[in-house]
């Protein structure tokens, strides 16, 4: 059982985050509220999300786990307006997902969660650095790296204490360095690794709405990101495996 109103702005940002890198995904329903898990088709990214129940207005909800087609609720998202209130009620025959808001109502046949992939496990990476930078000074960089190539290198400096994102393509590069106020170290240790900037693009549109996104870094290892929405009681977290490249 589901029934809940939600601000849409905070709606909006929730899907955003998760159909990043899924079209589908197995949404885990509490009395706490809402989360979820999973990777992408081709195995190099997961999402996680969790929303708690007092980020909703109001929220009634028994443990249950619902099939979500994230594309199916992302084309309605244009006809919802930023002062709305979106309603959710699960039916009784836990299929279908009733969505109201601004006088519409949808009602959306759920997947069969038998049909979605299994909640992967989220692996333990001991990564040397750790550092907050503003999420949309990482966006801005990324728009701009995607300009000339399709893949990042993602690098710090221990002896410098400087973030270094750099990209080459076929004739031309960028480079973008931030250091000093720009950002705040929890440990800071040499490290670097290469990403597709594709990934890095569609994740870069959440993490930009975010005060601060925290960045884990290794060496040829998968970065992660993770940062809070909803006023703190959400939270969202991407891992991306490294891009390797023969020598």
């Amino acid at each position: 059982m589901l029934k809940a109103t939600i601000e849409a702005d905070i709606f909006r940002e929730t899907i955003d985050a998760v159909s990043a890198l899924v079209n589908e995904c197995r949404l885990h329903v509490d009395e706490k509220g809402i989360r979820t898990i999973t990777v992408d088709t081709s195995n190099v990214a997961m999402v996680s999300l969790e929303l708690s129940a007092s980020a909703f207005i109001t929220f009634a909800a028994e443990t249950c786990e619902i099939g979500l087609d994230i594309e199916k609720i992302r084309s309605m998202m244009s006809m919802i307006g930023k002062t709305d209130i979106v309603s959710l009620e699960l039916d009784d025959s836990g299929k279908k997902l009733k969505i109201s808001f601004g006088g519409y109502e949808y009602s959306i046949t759920l997947l069969d969660t038998k049909t979605i992939r299994k909640d992967p496990n989220a692996p333990n990476l001991n990564l040397p650095t750790t550092f907050e930078i503003p999420g949309v000074m990482f966006y801005d960089a990324i728009k701009a790296s995607a300009m000339v190539s399709d893949k990042i290198s993602l690098a710090v400096s221990a002896e410098t204490s400087v973030f270094t994102l750099n990209a080459d393509g076929d004739s031309d590069r960028i480079k973008r360095e931030l250091s000093g106020e720009d950002i705040h170290y929890i440990t800071c240790a040499d490290a670097k690794s290469l990403f597709s900037l594709d990934y890095l693009k569609d994740m870069g549109k959440s993490i930009s709405h975010a005060d601060k996104v925290q960045i884990r870094l290794g060496n040829d290892h998968p970065v992660q990101f993770s940062f809070v929405y909803a006023g703190g009681k959400g939270s969202v977290g991407y891992l991306l495996a490294p891009r390797i490249e023969a020598d």
